[in-house]
């Protein structure tokens, strides 16, 4: 399993995602699930990744190396998507593709068709967008009202997603909101594992602000975990008990 968040703020990016994956508590593996596609000057595109591994890389492969497109009959690749829009088509044909090609064996074999990525960037003259493309190809976006989306583990770190998450949100301060909901997650579910990446995109930029990898020993996420842990601590001790208890 995995975990990958992100947020369309009004001044850019930001996206966050764990690279751990597992057959078995006995097979578990590092992959990078966030892939960057960046043209600087003219885009940047990032496609974070759920689901099953052989899957997904199919996927990135697709839309990364091109596929001739059923519905334009030309080859399709991220990096010449006129829209983000068209590029979430890309995506979601590239999904349509691979179950074509892989789905009835993986039946065969008892393997389900479980894949979930999200689509993030901006390409000149256009807005930044964030989408969630599922197993189907079909996909959402991400709006002001609800300006993040998660794939994979998700409900861990939801709540504080919920609770804080605003579009108007400053694009740093949104790296402790995404880290401190990835942190929910690796305390609750063992199938989520560091190190995570990050990218951070600044509007307009059309170029990455900040990519990173973030592991055990990261000063930083280190002590961003004990400060949120003490900050719930305190805050719970705050509260009064009620007055019918005793």
């Amino acid at each position: 399993m995995t975990y990958c968040v992100g947020l369309r703020l009004k001044d850019g990016l930001v996206v966050l995602a764990d690279t751990r994956t597992n057959a078995g508590v006995d097979n578990i593996a590092t992959f990078c699930k966030l892939h960057v596609v960046e043209i600087p000057g003219e885009r940047m595109i990032c496609l974070a990744t759920a689901g099953n591994l052989a899957v997904t890389q199919a996927v990135v492969n697709l839309v990364s190396e091109g596929f001739e497109s059923l519905e334009s009959g030309i080859m399709e690749t991220l990096a010449k998507a006129p829209t983000m829009f068209r590029a979430a088509q890309i995506v979601g044909e590239a999904v349509r593709k691979v179950y074509e090609i892989h789905g009835e064996a993986m039946r065969a074999q008892h393997v389900g068709f479980d894949v979930a990525l999200l689509l993030a960037g901006q390409i000149k003259g256009r807005s930044p967008r964030l989408f969630q493309v599922y197993s189907a190809g079909n996909f959402i976006e991400a709006t002001e009202d609800t300006p993040f989306l998660q794939i994979g583990e998700h409900k861990y770190g939801k709540p504080i997603l919920d609770r804080a998450a605003r579009y108007d949100s400053e694009l740093y301060d949104a790296i402790k909101l995404v880290l401190v909901s990835m942190d929910s997650t690796l305390r609750s579910n063992l199938t989520v594992g560091l190190p995570v990446d990050l990218l951070v995109y600044k509007k307009d930029a059309l170029a990455v602000d900040i990519r990173r990898r973030i592991g055990e020993e990261d000063p930083y996420f280190r002590s961003l975990r004990e400060q949120w842990s003490t900050a719930l601590r305190e805050a719970y001790l705050a509260i009064p008990r009620p007055d019918w208890a005793r």
